[in-house]
């Protein structure tokens, strides 16, 4: 059997093409194909189908287009009903997605490795399975949540072929090709560099200039961002006749040496390897400088950098308040970063629905499962650290281990080795875990927090309502979750206009309420963090509106509370290091300051006097908590 989704969905038995009728047909077909031998659950199947508004037959009609793919698929697939979801089982079956996903990273990796003619050679033949546009003919939910990743990806790999077909000295044939994509994706900072690169080779530096800085310009105006590292070493490297921009010379590329001791050990047959990285979020923006960051030092240097960097362990805390952004940051990295890392990617949430840390022993089984140990349910912590230590030792992996609880659940997660990455994201600093490089996430800008809001709502209600657009955008005061709710909420409601929702945010004491969506709450997310508290901090913690929006000092808030200085800057730091308190610098005397941002501040009024803890935390309907 084989699964078409790079152009029209289709798939294809002994018999020839499968007639696949009807546009939810297809769309069941394609999730339960992107699921990669996972169950998906009947409601991720219903916001695939019909998006935030499912009918009251949903179920029914469900089942329906289940009766019929097993009807027209045959027997070479099983569709197997699991508890509230249904899992596609084919054996042997070939998906063009997850082929293409592999001579892609074939093909970057063989980049790195500067051998550039095989590189060409196998992004060409990842780009050749794209048939049209991914997913063309399943509904717009879908295809919205989807078709951006996917796409991206394409973008990606087409850049790869482009760079080794430059570093092969074929820029003069490339000048076509790359001035219609420049043209098509003007923002694309990358094939804008290649695109100078090749001008410059052939002679036209002042062309190349004239790209730069038309690029630049549009930066500015449409995304009021400078050009970034590589555009603007591009541009510098061609107004100083850089050698490193002349072309290579000819058959330079067959005189390549590479180490065979430097190449990653082989991955095995395919499928071995684990990919248990989410979905990214199609909508990502912003964070460039923070992904930037990380996307420089995850992968493996060379093994002779002289600074011993292959030889220490690469591990990364992204760190902030409830509904930030950490893990949607933390999985977009992991994509990006994946090709890096040929032994595959491993993803774990430590945190239980409820909000407490998950034991160990439960999340390195599934792990371990996912390396092809199968470890017993019932084995001992020790056995179970020793058999992951043991199978990732010299290995190349990316693990992300998401929503941290307490940090006594990291040391047994953290691989052997010092070959591969960890992502790790938490509410609160890591004191005692040596080496972490820990990212602080702050709120958006309002730049960013805009183009978040137009991703999920939509461009065509920024441009009607502009001033409207601007009021939600500070009502949600730059935190991600937020302005994911409300544009999901804007969304669902394409007549209403957004003064509609802006109206309903300017009321304080509604906001809270006003920011639940689906799902999503921006109350119950903090709630999971007020959790993490003792009596005396929560008591605190609902006593800050009495400090106003304001910064304020140990002393102010000791004042305030009738506690000596001590005590007060204690309980002030253990809010601090939940994320619910920022630290926004010092006063005139050096004293720290602290500020109550302004949902945090909502949510705390929200607890009552008397409350003895933060509110109840409703069952995540998504899978995974987004952080």
């Amino acid at each position: 059997m084989k699964f078409q989704l790079l152009g029209n969905i289709g798939a294809i038995n002994a018999d020839g093409m499968v007639v696949l009728s009807g546009a939810k047909v297809r769309t069941s077909l394609a999730a339960l194909v992107l699921a990669r031998g996972w169950t998906v659950p009947d409601s991720t199947l219903s916001s695939a189908l019909w998006g935030w508004n499912p009918p009251g037959t949903k179920t029914a009609q469900l089942y329906t287009y289940m009766s019929r793919l097993r009807g027209v698929l045959g027997p070479e697939v099983e569709l197997v009903r699991r508890q509230s979801g249904y899992l596609l089982r084919a054996e042997d079956a070939v998906v063009d997605v997850l082929e293409f996903e592999r001579l892609a990273a074939e093909g970057a990796r063989a980049l790195r490795d500067r051998q550039f003619e095989r590189a060409g050679r196998q992004l060409a033949l990842a780009l050749q399975l794209w048939q049209g546009r991914a997913l063309a003919d399943v509904t717009e939910p879908f295809a919205n949540a989807e078709r951006p990743r996917l796409e991206e990806a394409r973008a990606v790999t087409l850049e790869d072929r482009l760079e080794a077909d430059l570093a092969m000295g074929r820029h003069r044939e490339l000048i076509p090709e790359l001035t219609g994509l420049v043209h098509t994706f003007p923002v694309r900072e990358r094939l804008r560099a290649q695109l100078m690169t090749a001008l410059y080779r052939c002679d036209r530096q002042s062309d190349a200039l004239a790209v730069f800085h038309h690029g630049r310009q549009l930066l500015a105006d449409d995304l009021g961002v400078d050009p970034g590292t590589t555009l603007s070493a591009t541009y510098y490297a061609v107004l100083n006749n850089d050698p490193a921009l002349v072309a290579p010379a000819p058959g330079a590329t067959e005189a390549v040496r590479i180490d065979a001791s430097a190449a990653p050990p082989a991955t095995g047959a395919p499928g071995s390897v684990p990919a248990m990285l989410p979905p990214e979020a199609g909508d990502f923006t912003g964070r460039q400088r923070e992904a930037s960051e990380l996307l420089r030092l995850l992968p493996p240097e060379h093994p002779g950098a002289p600074d011993g960097s292959t030889r220490r362990p690469r591990r990364f805390l992204l760190t902030g308040t409830a509904g930030i952004g950490k893990s949607t940051l933390a999985v977009h990295v992991a994509h990006t970063a994946a090709p890096a890392f040929p032994d595959g990617h491993l993803y774990a949430d430590l945190t239980d629905l409820d909000g407490s840390a998950k034991d160990p022993r439960r999340v390195l089984v599934p792990l371990l499962r996912a390396l092809g140990d199968d470890a017993p349910g019932d084995a001992e912590l020790t056995e179970l650290v020793q058999r992951y230590r043991t199978r990732t030792a010299g290995s190349s992996l990316l693990v992300v281990l998401d929503n941290l609880v307490s940090e006594m659940q990291l040391d047994a997660l953290l691989p052997g080795g010092t070959r591969s990455a960890v992502i790790v994201t938490s509410r609160t600093p890591l004191a005692a875990t040596p080496g972490i490089h820990a990212v602080l996430l702050e709120p958006l800008r309002p730049g960013e927090s805009l183009a978040l809001l137009e991703a999920v709502a939509g461009p065509e209600r920024l441009v009607r309502e502009p001033d409207a657009a601007r009021d939600v955008v500070a009502y949600c005061a730059g935190l991600p979750l937020a302005l994911r709710i409300a544009g999901a909420r804007l969304a669902a409601r394409p007549r209403l206009p957004m003064a509609w929702l802006a109206d309903r945010l300017a009321e304080p004491a509604a906001r809270l309420e006003e920011l639940r969506y689906g799902g999503l709450s921006v109350a119950e997310s903090m709630g999971r963090s007020a959790r993490q508290l003792d009596a005396e901090s929560l008591a605190v913690l609902r006593a800050l509106p009495g400090l106003g929006g304001r910064p304020f000092t140990t002393r102010d808030a000791a004042a305030r509370l009738s506690l000596s200085p001590v005590e007060a800057e204690r309980m002030l730091e253990a809010l601090a290091d939940t994320r619910l308190l920022e630290l926004p610098g010092t006063d005139e005397r050096g004293w720290p300051l602290y500020r109550c941002p302004e949902l945090v501040r909502l949510f705390a009024e929200s607890l009552g006097e008397d409350a003895p803890a933060g509110p109840a935390v409703r069952p995540a309907v998504h899978g995974m908590v987004r952080t």
